[in-house]
Formats: C-alpha cells, structure tokens, sequence
C-alpha cells in the first residue's frame, strides 16, 4: 500500500498495537539512543517521541522487527515481494512468438508504466512551510546517538543528487553530521554513487545540488538503502513495492532537484566541489564500533521545508540486533529474485545473518548439480554490486534448511574438508571494516558446505568423527596455556565442529603459533576450526561471538590452515578475531571502539523508566558490553 506521509504510518502501527508514544521529554542527545537500544534488542514496538524540545515528534524503530517491515512494505510476507518480482521477470523474459502473446503483454507494460515517478507542478506537502532565512538545522530534533560521536547525525536521509552529464538521479542514504545552523556533512563513501557524481561535478567546477527528504511513505526510506544498479531510479523500485508512482516537486532554491511532494521534511542546499573537505565523526556504526572521522564534502543548507504535520525519522545503529537488521533483511528477500533470474541461476535462497552485519557474512543455498558448482557461485557473487563487500561466503546445497542455524552448522561440519573446501582471496571490503590492514581493501573467504561429489573428495577414506561424542578437557588446556581465558565447546555438544577460544594475546604471531600447539593435541584432532576471540569476552553467547569475529578478522591475513601430513587426515583451521595492535600484529591503522552508552545516560533511563510507558524495566545492554572496551574514546586505547 502507499502511505500519504509518515503520519498515516505512525496510524496504522498504533492501530496494530506496534507503536508507543512517549510523552516525557527525552532528550535527543543520548537518551534517546538509550531508550531505543533497550527496546530494539528485546523485540519491543516503534516509539514516537512526543517532548523532544522541539516542535516535532521523533520516530523511531519504526520498522524493527519483521512484522513492521512488512507493513511499510504492505504486505504479509516479504517473500511475496520475491514472489511478484519472479513473476515479472517471467513475463518480460518469456519467448513472445505470436501477435497474441505480445498483446498478452501489455497490461504487464502498462502496470509497470504506472510505477514511474512523475514530476508534478505546484508545491507539495512537504513544502507547506518554507524556510529560507534564519535557517537552524539545530531546531529539528537530531539526535546524538553514542558519546563519542563528533555531534549530532542525521541517520535516515533521502539524498537526491543528479549526474551532470546523463541527468539521471540517485537517491541513497548517507549520514549527515551537524555543524552549522546551515552546513552539515555528507558522508558519501568511496564507492557511493553520488561520490561519482561529486567527483563529476568537480571536474566541472561546478556547484552540486543536493535535497534531503525526511519521512514520508516508509518506502523511500528503504528505497535509499537498497543496492540498486548505478542508473535504476530508486523511486521506481518504490512504485513498484507500494504499487502507486512516486510523486514528485521542484526543490524552492534547487530546482534541478526534485523530491517526494508528500515526505514530512526537505532540506535543500549545494556542495561546492572547490572547497575544503570537512573532518566527520567519529559515528557509532552499524557494525558495532565506531567508524572513525575521515574528510567528507561540506552540505550548504539553502533551505529547509516541511509539512505542518512533520514527523521526524530516526534510527540508530549499533550492536546488532537493531532496527536496520530488519531493512536488511527486506533487502535480501527482494534482491534474491534478480540475483537468480539474472546471474546465479542454481541459487535456491540466500541469507545475510544479523551477526554479520550485512557484508561480513552470507549464506547462500544452490541446487547443487555438478563438481566445483559452490565455488563457480562464490566468484559470481563476488561480482555482483554490493556483494563485491561480502567478507565470508557460505555456500550449501538443497539438502539442508539455512533458516535452521544449528541443523545447517552441523550440515557443514560434516561435508566441508578445511583442506580442499576453503578458498582465500581478496578484494574490495566495505569502508567500514576496520579489520583490514588498509581501508576498504582485505581478505574474502569461501567455504564450500555442500555434499561432495566423488570428483571432488580429496581421500574416500577421510576420518570425520563426531565431536560430540569426545569429552573436551576444558580446564587442561587451560592450565597448558595460561594466555587461555575461556573456551566455548557448545558447538562440539551439538556436532559441530568448532570451539571458540577467549585469548589474551602477549607477543607476536601469538594467536598462530597457539593455533599450531593446540591442533597437535590429541584432544582437537577432531576439531576442524577454532575461532579466537580477545581474552576479555565471555564466550557463552555464540551470537555476540559471531558478530565479534566477523567484524575483527581479515579472512587473508588472519587465517591458518593446519594441512595434514597424510591424504587420509582431516585438515584444521583457525581464524584470528581478535583486536589487532601494532605491537602483537604489526597493524598501523586505527582500531576503532565498541559502543556502549555512558554510565550517567544509562542511570537517568533506568530512573525515569516507569514514566515511558514501555512496562516492564528493561536493563541496558550496554552494561554487558562494558568489559570488551579499550578505554573511553572511539579510537581503542593500549
């Protein structure tokens, strides 16, 4: 469905009993974040923040949780829109041999005709009030979301740049910090689509039109975050969820910029490609950890617009889960279908697990026919769009459930060979991982979990015992290796073959050479890999160590493979997620910290808890992440 603005949204989750207005004023620095962060990670409902200090409510977690996504999405299922896109593809793609089966087609083309935005004249909702003099981007309610974050950001902007040279728009989504009455940031990553543009509009000296939107129909919200084809207008993709074209104005002082006529907010402006770039952050980033400052291009604010009725939007983003696992997962439904019908064909489903926040871990299921087929998948993918970011890539086949983490673990366990089925490589990395030796550039792993074929089993008589039904001598490996600080065997009880391992590091090459020691024991002979992880983590939640090694290795760099010295024993692996330091790793960049609120934010939440309407107390998450920090800044301190 098309929701005429972010109010009718607000409406309709109030009326599924999925929103909660809070009346007591909450200040958008921090405590917000601190209310959010409790109630996202316990499944809880969208907040509509009602005392903000300003003239406008705040929105947020609005689409949190699967249910929610849904319903910005209007539909039941998010496979249903996965479903409408193969049918699509289908009826475009099909061989059309008479007149009759071209005529057949042309309520399809009609259909999708009604899907593209249009520009109407006049003036939108979005522009009932205008701002051109005294402008004060710090009179909307912008929130600061973590302690060291260098100030305020935007978090959900609708960023409309246009190519100088083709004319054609992108609409992403790129953080924005404040500085300035009127002059944010804009945070376009070196493989951002509106970076090119910036970069076009350098080469012409010329000024950069830039409009942000704020609210509106949900959809633009996803739209900007979805991994369209550089040249695909995102406002199609949003006609076609919604099922109504994307209506859209002339900016007041942009005029070569247009924008959805019903969003809540536009702010408009220019980036001059001639002036200095501006020092941004740090951020507390999706991942986790901070992203730490870098130089970003200035945003001028010429103007600011907005509805009588405004609704602010925000999100945050930390320790997963989080609301933008749910946007994610919206992607990874809707995406799969064209990744099928257009480059990977074998592929059944594909999965982005929420630990591996969105580009360290994939998982995906083909109808596997023919040796090496999982590995042919892997390099394709590899070339698709965004996945060139994908740090691991798990690749299976029809005969297990990848929605059942445990089954499918226990699946890979038994079929994957760490000598034969492992390949490294390199490439691209997202900005963001801060595990790589150099920015935006490290290691890929794939690990082939399929049944294997006789053609590609390394010995027939290869031993594959059951960890299961070997007793692991916890403590005395422990009192071998005193630099040992816990060891999770959960996995080995259930079949699965991997052990994590808590290490305090103390020279260098540690982690290696502790990896070579220990698979010469008898005890990890059936043992296939250990994942090591920093001596201060409490090893029981196997999420939070998945999310800590995923984020923490580079898959190249810190990967071990023990080769066996006869064709009829198993090969071992081990992979170093530990934080990396110049002195124990040689590594030279920035290691950036954990986030975690303050202690003073975490206490005014708990004490005015039972004013919020929310029931029952809910504790900070933060408290359990406090001991995994290095000091109190964004960068790690020694």
């Amino acid at each position: 469905m098309a929701y005429k603005g972010l109010r009718e949204f607000v409406e309709t989750l109030e009326r599924a009993g999925e929103l909660v207005r809070i009346k007591t004023y909450v200040d958008p620095v921090l405590e917000m974040t601190e209310i959010t962060d409790r109630v996202s990670k316990n499944d809880g409902p969208a907040l509509l923040f009602e005392n903000t200090g300003t003239s406008f409510p705040v929105l947020i977690n609005s689409m949190g949780s699967y249910k929610r996504m849904c319903m910005a999405m209007g539909v039941n299922h998010m496979d249903d829109v996965t479903k409408e896109i193969e049918g699509l593809f289908h009826t475009l793609t099909a061989p059309k041999e008479s007149l009759m089966d071209k005529l057949k087609l042309l309520p399809t083309l009609g259909k999708v005709g009604s899907w593209m935005p249009k520009v109407i004249s006049g003036k939108g909702k979005c522009q009932e009030v205008i701002i051109t003099e005294g402008i004060d981007i710090f009179k909307l309610p912008v929130m600061k979301c973590w302690p060291q974050d260098g100030n305020r950001f935007i978090t959900l902007p609708i960023i409309h740049t246009k190519d100088p040279l083709t004319g054609n728009r992108n609409v992403g989504m790129y953080r924005m910090q404040l500085y300035e009455p009127a002059m944010t940031a804009l945070h376009w990553h070196l493989h951002k689509v509106s970076r090119r543009h910036f970069n076009e509009y350098k080469k012409l000296g010329k000024k950069m039109p830039v409009a942000v939107a704020l609210g509106g129909d949900p959809i633009y919200t996803y739209s900007a975050t979805a991994p369209l084809p550089d040249g695909i207008d995102e406002y199609i993709l949003a006609g076609f969820i919604r099922k109504k074209k994307v209506e859209l104005v002339k900016c007041i002082t942009q005029p070569d910029i247009e924008v959805p006529a019903d969003a809540d907010i536009i702010i408009e402006g220019y980036v001059d490609p001639t002036e200095d770039l501006i020092w941004e952050g740090p951020f507390g980033d999706h991942t986790g950890y901070y992203s730490l400052p870098d130089y970003y291009p200035r945003f001028h604010i010429t103007a600011i617009t907005h509805r009588n009725d405004a609704i602010y939007p925000s999100t945050i983003v930390g320790i997963p889960p989080q609301e933008d696992a749910w946007i994610g997962k919206a992607t990874e439904r809707i995406f799969l279908a064209p990744i099928k019908m257009t480059m990977v064909p074998e592929i059944m489903d594909m999965i982005l697990p929420i630990e591996g926040v969105f580009h360290n871990l994939a998982i995906v299921q083909i109808n596997k026919t023919y040796p090496g087929q999982a590995l042919k998948v892997m390099n394709s993918l590899w070339g698709a769009g965004q996945m060139m970011f994908t740090k691991m890539m798990l690749v299976v086949d029809q005969h297990t459930n990848i929605n059942d983490y445990q089954a499918l673990a226990r699946y890979v366990s038994e079929n994957v060979d760490m000598m034969q089925d492992i390949i490294i490589s390199q490439g691209p990395t997202d900005v963001l991982d801060h595990s790589c030796s150099v920015m935006a550039f490290g290691g890929k792993l794939g690990i082939d979990g399929t049944k294997k074929l006789p053609e590609e089993v390394r010995h027939p008589n290869l031993p594959n015992p059951n960890p299961a039904k070997f007793a692991f001598p916890v403590e005395e490996i422990k009192t071998l290796f005193p630099e040992i600080k816990d060891i999770n065997t959960d996995l080995l009880k259930l079949g699965i073959s991997c052990v994590f391992i808590a290490v305090e590091k103390n020279r260098r090459g540690h982690v290696k050479q502790l990896a070579q020691e220990l698979f010469k024991l008898r005890a990890f002979n059936p043992i296939k890999a250990i994942l090591f992880l920093d001596g201060a983590m409490q090893l029981n939640d196997i999420q939070d160590n998945v999310w800590r090694f995923s984020n923490n290795a580079d898959v190249k760099r810190d990967t071990l493979i023990i080769e066996p010295l006869n064709d009829d024993e198993p090969a071992h692996i081990a992979i170093d997620g530990t934080r990396k330091t110049k002195a124990h790793d040689g590594f030279q960049r920035d290691w950036p910290n954990i986030l975690v609120s303050d202690d003073e934010t975490i206490e005014k939440i708990d004490h005015i808890w039972d004013q919020l309407g929310l029931g029952k107390f809910l504790p900070s998450p933060s408290r359990k992440y406090k001991t995994l920090m290095y000091g109190q800044e964004a960068v790690a301190s020694e």
